[in-house]
């Protein structure tokens, strides 16, 4: 990242021998920041209480109160300052504690001009991104209320989602979200919800279709009586009686049989069902919201989805956008996930180096939202800095891959190919690695996905099976 102005970071410099404190001033001029000198850690706390100072180096060595004991302070009262720690060779396993009361680094005499250098842009870099980061996080807290729950972007492809919520959340029609797998289809059901004033506080149901065998999903949503099959030993309430009142989020709609189906048209046009080996009719009051990341209108051309049904699911619809088609919302995006994962893991994480940026910038993210929020989860939890670094991202390769030039020689056949085994191998692992769903989710027959298996060297088990 390259520091704009560093005539803005004060930093001041604990030292009480004049030499060291004297040559750190001038280095530290020279540099562009705005120094300031201290001779005792009395004295460096006076300043801080009566001046702005984004950064204290202190020497660890110091008359009365020590570096440690200023660090501590320093700490308690003002936790947005950094300390960079000065010590001698015999004393670095205290600096190392130290770091562990919340000094950025430290380094070690006799001070080197470059690797002080190196250290405060280290240190301003993570200032400015978390700058950066309160700016973001302002952005959206402005424009955007908190009903919107983790749901978060600016763009204007996501504005035009809010304002369907808005619209929409309030009647009792039956919504269909679409949309990439990972685009976070269920975040805006769950908004759907959260806005219905007279909904709120019921049930939010989701079922994820697709998860399971027809039998089982049947049983799910309708409820079943003791001895409708085998191992049904007792009366079973289903999740529309559960979701009365509330909303059930039927994703992956398009898993649903054609049976099933049928039952699910009866509950949108009359609100009845029965339970699976019962003859005794049931009501439901559900609001219903429905999704998929299939085109429900072809699989109604192949005769895989009921033409009636697909009307009825499709009253209002909801087009969540892919992270491509929105980039200009990943830096929000990359600062929540940073912040969320890093408090869970109780990390110093405050955001991402400018090279990461730019590979995230440049990356197609064919898993969406999903795929950064996993790739930052594995960063924070990697991450030996303030700062998330290309060699903490978990399988960089694929950023590496897909932002790297074409070579000298290499056909544009070549150069696409890598990209799309990333999208391969992402549907497969999106399926749990079961190649008919794959080839389906892909939009191509199971013939077409083994052949681009074989070519791009995709094994056929999923990874760590035999």
């Amino acid at each position: 990242m390259e520091i704009a102005d560093r005539n803005k970071y004060d930093i001041l410099i604990v030292d009480d021998e004049p030499l060291i404190r004297e040559s750190l001033y001038e280095i530290l001029r020279i540099e562009g920041y705005r120094a300031h000198m201290a001779q005792t850690a009395e004295e460096a706390l006076e300043v801080v209480g009566s001046q702005k100072v984004d950064i204290v180096l202190t020497d660890l060595k110091l008359p009365k109160m020590n570096g440690i004991e200023l660090l501590i302070r320093l700490k308690q009262s003002y936790p947005e300052i950094e300390i960079v720690l000065i010590t001698g060779y015999g004393t670095v396993e205290t600096a190392v504690e130290a770091m562990k009361n919340g000094a950025y680094d430290y380094v070690v005499k006799p001070v080197n001009d470059g690797e002080i250098k190196i250290i405060l842009e280290k240190v301003v870099e993570k200032k400015e991104i978390l700058g950066e980061n309160k700016d973001l996080r302002e952005i959206v807290a402005e424009t955007y209320p908190a009903y919107f729950g983790n749901m978060v972007g600016v763009s204007d492809k996501m504005q035009k989602v809010y304002h369907i919520i808005e619209s929409v959340a309030s009647s009792n029609a039956t919504i269909l979200v679409t949309g990439e797998s990972g685009t976070g289809k269920g975040l805006v059901a769950r908004a759907i919800h959260e806005r219905d004033e007279g909904r709120k506080g019921k049930p939010f149901v989701e079922v994820s279709c697709g998860a399971l065998s027809e039998t089982l999903l049947e049983s799910e949503l309708f409820g079943h009586v003791k001895g409708a099959f085998t191992g049904a030993i007792k009366d079973k309430e289903g999740r529309f009686e559960f979701a009365q009142g509330g909303t059930i989020f039927l994703d992956e709609i398009d898993a649903f049989s054609t049976g099933l189906q049928v039952k699910l048209l009866r509950i949108l046009q009359d609100g009845v069902f029965e339970r699976v080996g019962d003859n005794v009719t049931r009501r439901t009051n559900a609001r219903i919201v429905v999704a998929t990341n299939k085109d429900l209108k072809s699989l109604v051309g192949c005769g895989d989805f009921r033409e009636d049904l697909y009307y009825r699911v499709n009253v209002i619809g909801v087009r969540v956008p892919s992270l491509r088609e929105k980039k200009e919302d990943i830096d929000l995006l990359v600062a929540h996930y940073v912040e969320k994962y890093s408090m869970e893991n109780n990390k110093k994480v405050v955001g991402v180096s400018e090279e990461v940026r730019k590979l995230f910038m440049e990356y197609n993210w064919p898993g969406n939202i999903r795929e950064l929020e996993n790739a930052i989860e594995g960063a924070v939890v990697m991450a030996q800095a303030g700062i998330i670094n290309k060699h903490d991202i978990p399988n960089n390769e694929k950023f590496l891959i897909s932002s790297a030039a074409p070579v000298e020689g290499q056909t544009l056949k070549k150069v696409l190919e890598s990209p799309e085994r990333d999208v391969i191998v992402s549907a497969l692992d999106e399926c749990q690695w079961n190649r008919n769903r794959a080839a389906a989710a892909l939009g191509i027959n199971r013939t077409t996905l083994y052949n681009k298996m074989k070519k791009y060297n995709v094994s056929f088990n999923k990874p760590g099976q035999p």
